[in-house]
């Protein structure tokens, strides 16, 4: 199995993710082909800097002009209303604040200075106080011309974002206007973050534990300590420490991305290296590199044995009066929205009632939105929730050229040894209908071209 191991002693932010993944060979062109696609007047600076003497890739965000700022720059320079650099160049020798390029308001136009003159004498853009709803950041990515599963992929960080924020101000997560994290800059990370991981062509992201940093940063809010509510709510059950560094470390972003790709965290496994790549932090700290690494290789066979465990929220509602027809199409509407599995169970119910129980697993970060979907599309008056452990083989992807047309095939392992393989229906569905084959004959030729080696990995 394919791995890539992030090791975190620097902590971790958006911009250093994306500077791990161009040093490690995710192709710039890639990166830069994304940014345009948002369409959101933003574009990437890359540069190769040294961070304590240690070479790395540093990813600057310009939106509209402007580069994004560490957030302590940004808030000392709205407070001083001093103007804010525009078309600046970047070598890796920055003005010393936290390393993140973590933009702290979401903004039309970035650090907009309300009310102050900005440069050239010229009035201030219009700030935008509360900033963009999770339902138009959804739509953006929706939008862009990438591919489909790295928007489901940007969508669920900036969901991951939205159940955090939610709980640190008591609200619900469609009234989070991202402060903290919806900011141009943090568009262009994320959806960046999605595409990259995914060209990193790996079965797996795994985690070391994380350096967070300490002390306190300024931000809308005021000051707060390190690390920030936000990025600690995201890094529940997560391994965590401090190496005495006085600074934020692991941004919201950072940790946002992490909670949503790594499947778990551990120290450095047992693998067989194939490359490595470093992508640097903002500030040069003295007597320590500030780097994000990520290692890419194959896990040996004592690794690859373990079963993985993770917690899923499991969601359950009782239905006794609505439309059977309803009911399938409420399946398919769950599953669409990133639900990891639907089913019901026949029950009866009071009065002699038959009834259906809906069974619904997800992400704990998905929870809240499917709760919703469930409540508005059919007629239960509860939703119960619970958090559950489950154990799952590693699996991966493999693609099978038959006849009529290529199909996808999902494998899983224990012990370094496949046990379980099955044609992808849906493949096999279109081909059928498009063929006018039995729709088993496609789902037993696939399974043939496997079983004779007839694979294309993923």
């Amino acid at each position: 199995m394919r791995i890539a191991y992030l090791d975190c002693f620097s902590g971790i932010s958006g911009d250093m993710f994306l500077g791990a993944l161009l040093d490690a060979g995710v192709p710039a062109q890639l990166l830069e082909d994304t940014v345009k696609a948002l369409d959101i007047g933003a574009r990437l600076e890359i540069s190769h800097v040294k961070r304590n003497g240690m070479g790395a890739t540093k990813v600057d965000v310009y939106a509209h002009g402007e580069k994004d700022l560490p957030r302590e720059e940004y808030w000392e320079r709205r407070k001083q209303r001093k103007p804010l650099p525009r078309h600046a160049e970047h070598h890796g020798h920055g003005p010393a604040g936290a390393h993140a390029n973590q933009t702290v308001e979401l903004l039309e136009h970035n650090y907009a200075m309300g009310d102050a003159t900005s440069r050239a004498g010229a009035p201030a853009p219009h700030e935008h106080k509360h900033g963009r709803r999770l339902k138009e950041i959804r739509e953006t990515i929706g939008r862009a011309a990438i591919n489909e599963a790295a928007k489901t992929t940007a969508i669920a960080i900036f969901e991951a974002l939205g159940v955090a924020e939610a709980k640190i101000h008591s609200t619900d997560i469609e009234n989070i206007h991202f402060h903290e994290v919806g900011a141009v800059d943090a568009m262009v990370d994320i959806v960046c973050a999605a595409v990259g991981a995914q060209a990193l062509g790996v079965d797996e992201i795994v985690c070391s534990p994380l350096n967070v940093g300490g002390g306190t940063v300024q931000c809308e809010h005021g000051t707060l300590p390190v690390p920030a509510p936000a990025t600690l709510e995201l890094l529940k059950d997560a391994p965590v420490y401090s190496s005495g560094i006085q600074a934020e470390l692991v941004t919201p972003t950072g940790a946002a991305i992490v909670k949503t790709l790594a499947k778990r965290f551990t120290t450095f496994p047992a693998m067989k290296i194939e490359k490595s790549g470093y992508g640097a932090g903002t500030r040069d700290f003295p007597g320590h590199a500030n780097v994000l690494r990520i290692t890419v290789g194959e896990v040996q066979p004592e690794w690859a044995a373990k079963v993985s465990q993770e917690t899923i929220s499991v969601l359950e509602a009782n239905l006794d009066d609505l439309n059977p027809q309803v009911f399938g199409y409420v399946m398919d509407r769950l599953l669409e929205e990133g639900a990891l599995d639907v089913f019901g169970m026949p029950v009866q119910m009071k009065k002699n009632r038959p009834g259906m129980v809906l069974t619904v697993l997800c992400k704990p970060e998905d929870a809240s939105r499917l709760t919703e979907l469930i409540f508005k599309e059919t007629t239960t008056l509860g939703v119960r929730q619970r958090e559950e452990k489950r154990q799952v083989l590693a699996r991966k992807w493999v693609t099978v050229a038959t006849r009529w047309g290529d199909v996808r095939l999902k494998l899983a392992s224990m012990n370094g040894t496949v046990t379980n393989y099955a044609p992808e229906y849906e493949d096999c569905r279109r081909i059928a209908a498009e063929h006018h084959v039995p729709l088993k004959s496609v789902m037993q030729e696939a399974v043939q071209k496997y079983l004779l080696g007839d694979t294309t990995k993923h």
